[in-house]
């Protein structure tokens, strides 16, 4: 079981690799949309990409790469082939048992690199739309991970000093951003092994 800090009032979780096991739909995802351009889309890098919005991912592979892959249309070919794969989409049990712990107890959020639209069919898929106010994504900010804006953003709608927040992580860009503002940090990696199927 995750124990959180006795000073902790309030709860900020990611969602795709944190509350939602997406991981492995969102990887395959990006592996077919990418093949065409010669890109071996490995687990090693796509876990450095992790928490990105899609048009950044692909601007950074193309940057790392040398392609010029037109973010729109690499973006709709990875939507397409994630949308089919996401209805299979588990929770993470060990992050949300404190979901339903501290549901009522303390104020809890999302920050997510997803859209507005992804986040809320995946939360949907898993009946936990309702646990959290707000949902902060990509559509919501300038700035994303690793950029402290998402986060600071929760705390602030949820009414919370910074520093009085645990944020829920898988990712390293995120958990950067949440240091960053002195946010507490919980990395789901050290209670969930993430596995790719190649």
């Amino acid at each position: 079981m995750i124990e959180i800090p006795k000073r902790a009032k309030g709860l900020i979780f990611d969602l795709d690799g944190t509350v939602a096991n997406t991981m492995q739909s969102h990887f395959e995802a990006w592996r077919t949309a990418v093949a065409p351009f010669g890109i071996d889309f490995t687990p090693e890098l796509f876990l450095t990409l992790t928490g990105m919005p899609k048009a950044a991912t692909i601007i950074k592979l193309n940057e790392s790469f040398g392609t010029d892959m037109n973010t729109d249309e690499v973006g709709k070919a990875k939507a397409k082939v994630y949308k089919e794969l996401v209805t299979k989409t588990q929770e993470i049990k060990v992050v949300t048992n404190v979901v339903r712990k501290y549901h009522g107890k303390l104020p809890m959020s999302i920050g997510t690199g997803s859209t507005q639209i992804g986040a809320q069919r995946t939360l949907s898929i898993l009946g936990m739309k309702h646990y959290f106010n707000p949902i902060i994504t990509a559509d919501d900010v300038m700035n994303f991970k690793p950029a402290p804006d998402t986060f600071l953003k929760c705390a602030e709608l949820m009414g919370v000093a910074p520093k009085d927040c645990v944020v829920f992580e898988d990712g390293i860009l995120g958990i950067q951003a949440a240091e960053a503002v002195g946010m507490m940090v919980v990395d789901v990696n050290d209670y969930f092994e993430m596995k790719f199927t190649v």
